[in-house]
């Protein structure tokens, strides 16, 4: 009996490669941001105007208490500029660490889409505020610059310097944070109650030099502080705040932002689908 030999089937012609998406992550990120303006600022009355407004309120409070009490501010004549440049970067750092925080909760229907991650999610975030921030900031000092006598100098890489530690230690804290109050709800009253004296101890309403020592020690680790002494040497050249170190605030950022994106790739889906 003759056992027959099976045919070999024919060789089934290999799929095409499909088509890669160029720049995917780029698109993502886009798309989120444009989500993030019509949300965040399109429906509130006033849009940006208010994010214009917040600071501007600040320091125009914080010069009527002041110049009541005082024939000068701290440095320079004019009380304005002074409180700006104490203002503008505490809150720049405050609004953007706080939004970057939200980050994973603010963009969880989008998350369940495997051609968005959480890291466009964050960058998204990081981009967009950072912007706005940085445009509030120039408004802030530019109508000041033109409507008091500063008699200020403005040092251009002072000025980047102090942005860039700001932007810094709010995309590292926002991310820790991120992964913090994703996990534990609870966290963000935890956070809020514990960020309530910061403004109080971040130099805003004085300088570093003028607080006696021990206490002057235990602000240098306060990261706040560099950055609102590296926003003062930008607009007063006669400043010379020795106590400064960029590599703190930038070490201490990588710290927290490396900590957090550890933490997020490896419970980003149980936190989006739990």
């Amino acid at each position: 009996m003759t056992i027959p030999i099976p045919r070999p089937l024919p060789a089934t012609p290999p799929r095409p490669p499909r088509p890669r998406r160029r720049l995917p992550a780029t698109r993502a990120v886009a798309a989120l941001v444009l989500r993030e303006m019509s949300v965040s600022y399109g429906r509130s009355p006033g849009g940006y105007l208010w994010a214009v407004m917040e600071p501007a309120l600040g320091i125009f409070l914080l010069t009527f208490i002041f110049s009541l009490g005082f024939a000068a501010p701290p440095l320079g004549h004019a009380f304005p500029l002074f409180y700006a440049t104490g203002l503008v970067p505490f809150l720049f750092y405050a609004d953007l660490s706080g939004k970057i925080a939200q980050s994973l909760n603010f963009s969880r229907q989008l998350l369940a889409y495997p051609s968005v991650t959480f890291t466009d999610a964050l960058f998204a975030r990081f981009a967009l505020n950072a912007l706005t921030s940085l445009l509030v900031g120039y408004i802030i000092f530019a109508a000041i610059l033109l409507c008091f006598d500063t008699r200020s100098v403005l040092d251009p890489r002072a000025l980047a310097l102090a942005y860039a530690m700001a932007a810094a230690l709010a995309l590292g804290v926002g991310t820790m944070n991120c992964v913090l109050v994703s996990i534990f709800p609870v966290w963000q009253q935890v956070w809020s109650i514990l960020n309530r004296p910061l403004f109080l101890v971040s130099c805003v309403f004085f300088i570093y030099d003028a607080v006696p020592e021990p206490y002057r020690g235990w602000l240098w680790w306060n990261p706040l502080v560099h950055v609102v002494g590296a926003m003062r040497t930008a607009f007063y050249p006669v400043y010379d705040a020795l106590y400064l170190s960029p590599a703190y605030v930038f070490g201490l950022s990588l710290f927290l932002f490396a900590f957090g994106l550890v933490f997020l790739s490896r419970y980003h889906r149980d936190i989006v689908h739990g």
